[in-house]
């Protein structure tokens, strides 16, 4: 079933659940990406080089984990719906107060605050998602929702390029308090999650240490899986606009429109392969999103032209986020229901953890091969892309499981 036919079928909390979470990571991955544009210029200002003010977006990834862990917590005690709300105002607040760094020092603090409240998001949008929409229609609804990375980095790609030639950065982290307006659209249009509400009013729930002791073999999968994941995203986007100014010279226009087609690409990917995950299967999918990069690659990294670099960035991105596009709906049918708002999202960020040193680690291979970043680029998306897919292969799905029901029933 088409995206659009399936979308006519929704009703209207159906509908507004996916708008609220899907928004809600775009513009938590806006905020994010903002931050990758203007590492040169905020190494300008502070008097230091990119790969010190890199180290910026290794500490957002790694406090990501701990929001992950206390907003998730919170969301399966108190319900997704309000510690959404209150997980957007604070990460757009702090959004807003990096604009006011007085030092490097200070800004480097206040990304790490920051990390901790966009871990909380993710995981939260996609339970009250995949709780809400019914089963027939997850795959689809997954590669939407994870669009909303890709489309945050789209929207921060014309914001740089419209916008920083004339406000600097420091203004553009004054526009990402923008999402804290969405908070308006949940409390006002969005239900609680229905499975939640049932799952609450279960006897036999368990907390999630005894989860998490039952079922450890499947979260260390999923938080390697999810290692893997993260490096295969970061390691194709966060450098990628610092490679194009730094290596081939680009302008800021430049820079803006390649990323722009980037994350066309990205969405395309990420909507065709969730919608495809519905009919093959969630590992299926994944494994042949991860495997169609790697003859790809080659073009992404290695061109030398604007036009073919675009080309490369699109196809790359398709792949990229054609996998990534499945990911909400394959972790949350993992998920044992009473940690739904923890499991898929602590899993995820943990992935992210292990992998928060890639751009530092990238941009210190690059400095180190006379400023090369072709060479990291690619060695980095090889790999992360070979892992998914045999551990993707060999790894368990639950294509369509129920949510909320009892254990016998699943």
């Amino acid at each position: 079933m088409s995206v659009i036919s399936e979308w006519k079928e929704f009703d209207r909390n159906q509908r507004s659940a996916l708008i609220a979470s899907f928004l809600g990571w775009t513009l938590d991955a806006f905020d994010f990406f903002l931050m990758v544009f203007m590492l040169g210029a905020i190494a300008k200002e502070f008097g230091t080089d990119v790969k010190a003010v890199a180290i910026a977006i290794t500490l957002t990834l790694a406090a990501r984990p701990a929001g992950a862990l206390v907003f998730g917590m919170l969301a399966d005690r108190f319900g997704r719906r309000p510690v959404l709300m209150i997980d957007i105002l604070l990460f757009s607040i702090l959004e807003f107060a990096s604009a006011f760094a007085p030092s490097l020092v200070a800004l480097l603090v206040l990304r790490t605050a920051f990390g901790f409240a966009m871990g909380g998001e993710w995981g939260l949008g996609a339970s009250l998602t995949m709780e809400t929409i019914p089963p027939r229609a997850r795959g689809i609804a997954s590669g939407i929702l994870q669009t909303g990375y890709p489309f945050g980095y789209l929207l921060a790609s014309v914001v740089y390029g419209l916008l920083f030639d004339r406000i600097g950065w420091r203004g553009m982290f004054m526009v990402g308090v923008l999402p804290a307006l969405l908070v308006l659209f949940i409390r006002r249009n969005v239900q609680e999650s229905p499975a939640w509400r049932e799952m609450r009013a279960r006897p036999d729930k368990q907390s999630l240490m005894s989860v998490l002791k039952k079922r450890w073999p499947l979260f260390i999968y999923v938080v390697v899986l999810m290692t893997a994941f993260n490096l295969f995203s970061h390691g194709t986007q966060d450098l990628y606009p610092a490679f194009l100014q730094i290596q081939h010279k680009f302008t800021t226009h430049t820079v803006s429109i390649v990323s722009i087609i980037g994350n066309i690409g990205a969405i395309t990917g990420g909507l065709a392969f969730g919608a495809l995950s519905q009919r093959v299967g969630r590992r299926k999918a994944i494994v042949f999103g991860a495997l169609i990069a790697l003859p790809i690659i080659p073009l992404w990294a290695f061109s030398a032209t604007p036009i073919l670099l675009g080309l490369g960035a699109f196809l790359i991105q398709v792949a990229v986020q054609g996998a990534w596009g499945v990911i909400p709906v394959h972790l949350n049918e993992l998920s044992p229901d009473e940690v739904r708002g923890t499991f898929p999202g602590f899993a995820y960020q943990l992935g992210n953890l292990l992998a928060s040193g890639n751009a530092a680690l990238q941009a210190g291979f690059a400095a180190s091969h006379g400023g090369n970043y072709a060479y990291a680029l690619a060695v980095v998306a090889a790999c992360a892309a070979v892992v998914i897919a045999v551990l993707t292969y060999f790894g368990p799905e639950k294509h369509g499981v129920m949510f909320g029901a009892t254990e016998e029933a699943r």
